[in-house]
């Protein structure tokens, strides 16, 4: 049996499903904003591609951790 994905990481499925993109897609729209706070990052997504804030708050924190931010 595999571990249940929790934290912002267990929006992603949903995220992939409403966007119709892959979480990769997502990761690499946020290079455009990389040196920004994160909730300009946050931003970024929800004016510019359309996503709600709590789909681009998850894909922002995983970004950041990832990115070493």
């Amino acid at each position: 049996m595999s571990e249940k994905v929790t934290g912002p990481a267990s929006y992603f499925p949903s995220i992939e499903k409403k966007y119709g993109q892959p979480i990769d897609h997502w990761m690499a729209q946020l290079d455009a904003v990389k040196g920004e706070k994160h909730m300009d990052q946050v931003n970024y997504l929800k004016t510019e591609h359309g996503m709600g804030h709590g789909h681009a708050n998850a894909i922002v924190a995983v970004y950041r951790v990832n990115n070493g931010l």
